[in-house]
Parts: structure tokens; C-alpha cells; sequence
């Protein structure tokens, strides 16, 4: 009897939105650069991204393979079929998809997750451009709904305001989304693994609770969770209701009565895709200064063990 093949888990989609001169190429060129994983760049057209390779007709997008196995695709059909080929084309860990061109955060956000089976939103990134923000404050409906979407908010080109100007653009854009993780940069200068919240690849035998994951982030500190006992899903999602303000991203695979899941959490937004194959609890948390959380939060984690 031949082996039953187990569905493939979704491939990740990162939104990344933001005026035109944010600093969206900028972005993207740091995450090309910086990837360890393949990841395919979805946008209207190459531009300043191409480089000088050949370029693969396709149905609905054109590709051109870059060193490392990453692909940048161009948009020429649909963006549902878009995604289609892209992972039968390319098979990758990790779509950014740029919305210039293509459509507001909230439209494709709804397509990813009513009309794509075969991917799960991971989050949306929205940068701000901080010089003119402060030049022209009218933000227009576009630009409102590319803040209040946003998970994670990258206040761009902080290096062309002052420091009073800067506290009136973040106070701005926290009475649009009070939820979303700030970080303040120039040139889109941070460590992209911040953006997304690839699975946890692997198990950890012999780790225990509260020890530090396997990477460090400059300014971040990260804590883990390890337990082999069931949580009540429950109680589980009351207590990332309630988890600092400082955590701005959870991830890994949680043990319900049902079965094991995949769970991601940024800018106080989770969700929980479902596998088929049985692992432990193994979360981490990532946070500026969440150690001083971390015996608080492992005890509320026990507490969501089912007993």
C-alpha cells in the first residue's frame, strides 16, 4: 500500500505597502540581500529591482531567478493566478508581494484568505514616509488604509525630521492603529527577520522552557516555551489577548485536543493553521525587553495546560 501523502503546509504571504518614495525597493533589495530562505518577490513590475537576467515568460507573471535561489516575479495576469505559478514555478518558503499597482492591503489581504487555499497570510507591512507625512499631512484614504492594516509599521527616513516631528507622526499613525508594532529607521534599515514569522523548522529535544532561541536580534530579546502537555485553545487565545505590548511576535506550534498547529502571532494579530503531523508546544516569543515578562508568562502558559 503506498504511503498517504500529506498536504503540503501553507506558504507564507508578507504584504508590503507604503506611498510611492516610502522606501518599499529599499526594503525589498534589504530582503533579497539579507534572505536565508527562498523567497519570491511578487510586484507590478521590475524596475529598479531587475537585474541582468534572463527573464521567464509566464502566463500570469514573469520571473527572473537571482543568486540564492530567490526569484523577483512581475505581475502580468491575475493575481490569484499569479500566486498559483509562482509556487508551481518557483516552490517558495516566502511570497512578499508589493502592492503598488496591484491593489490596497485590505483587498488582497481578503483574497489571500478567502480565496487561497494554498496560502496563509503572515502579515502586512506598511512603511511610512516620515519627511512627507509631516510635509503633507493629509493622509487620503489610501494611505489610512494602509496604516490601519498594517501589523508592523516602518516609520521611514527618520533622519529627515526632528524629534518633535517624529513624536507627531507616530502619535498619528498609533490613533490609527494602536496595535501595530513601530520600529523607527533610515534607508529601512532593520534586520527583515523581524518581518516575517517563518515555522520553527525543527524540534529542540532536550530544551527546556525559558531557554533563549538559537538567533539574536540587536535591541530584541526572545524567550521560548517547551512543554509536551495539551493547551486549551481557549484559554490559550485569552492569553495572547492579554500579552505585553513589548512582544510583538510569537511563533511556533501549539498542541490543542485536535491536533497540533502552526501558530503565528504579530502586531496583536494571530492565527492557527492546522497539521497533520504531531509536535510539542515550542513558542517564541520576541519582544524589546519581554525577559522581564518571561516567568509571568511561562506561569500563564501552565495555566493553559490542560490538566
Amino acid at each position: 500500500m503506498s504511503p498517504i501523502k500529506q498536504p503540503k503546509p501553507k506558504t507564507p504571504i508578507t504584504i508590503i505597502t507604503g506611498y510611492l518614495g516610502s522606501g518599499k525597493t529599499t526594503l525589498l533589495r534589504k530582503i533579497l540581500k539579507e534572505a536565508n530562505k527562498k523567497i519570491a518577490v511578487l510586484m507590478n513590475e521590475f524596475g529598479e529591482i531587475s537585474v541582468d537576467a534572463e527573464i521567464i515568460k509566464g502566463k500570469a507573471v514573469d520571473m527572473i531567478e537571482l543568486q540564492g535561489g530567490c526569484v523577483c516575479c512581475s505581475l502580468t495576469g491575475e493575481f490569484e493566478e499569479a500566486i498559483k505559478e509562482v509556487l508551481e514555478k518557483a516552490n517558495p518558503d516566502l511570497i512578499v508581494v508589493e502592492t503598488t499597482g496591484v491593489a490596497e492591503p485590505d483587498a488582497i489581504a481578503f483574497d489571500v484568505q478567502e480565496n487561497m487555499p494554498e496560502v496563509r497570510l503572515d502579515g502586512i507591512v506598511t512603511i511610512v514616509d516620515c519627511d512627507s507625512l509631516v510635509r503633507f499631512p493629509s493622509l487620503g484614504q489610501t494611505g489610512r488604509v494602509q496604516i490601519e492594516m498594517a501589523d508592523i509599521l516602518i516609520l521611514n527616513k527618520t533622519d529627515l525630521v526632528d524629534g518633535a516631528k517624529l513624536e507627531q507622526v507616530e502619535n498619528k499613525v498609533k490613533a490609527l492603529n494602536a496595535n501595530a508594532t513601530i520600529f523607527r529607521t533610515k534607508k529601512c534599515n532593520l534586520d527583515t527577520r523581524l518581518l516575517f514569522g517563518l515555522e520553527i523548522e525543527k524540534t529542540f529535544p532536550g530544551r527546556k522552557q525559558g531557554q533563549e532561541e538559537s538567533w539574536h536580534l540587536e535591541g530584541f530579546e526572545n524567550f521560548a516555551y517547551f512543554r509536551e502537555t495539551k493547551l486549551d485553545k481557549e484559554k490559550f487565545e485569552s492569553f495572547l489577548q492579554d500579552l505585553p505590548r513589548e512582544v510583538y511576535r510569537a511563533k511556533g506550534f501549539v498542541l490543542f485536543d485536535d491536533g497540533t498547529y502552526l501558530f503565528n502571532y504579530v502586531g496583536g494579530r494571530h492565527d492557527f493553521e492546522k497539521l497533520t503531523t504531531k509536535h510539542d508546544n515550542e513558542i517564541v516569543f520576541i519582544g524589546q525587553g519581554i525577559k522581564q515578562y518571561m516567568k509571568k508568562m511561562i506561569n500563564q502558559l501552565r495555566e493553559c495546560e490542560v490538566k
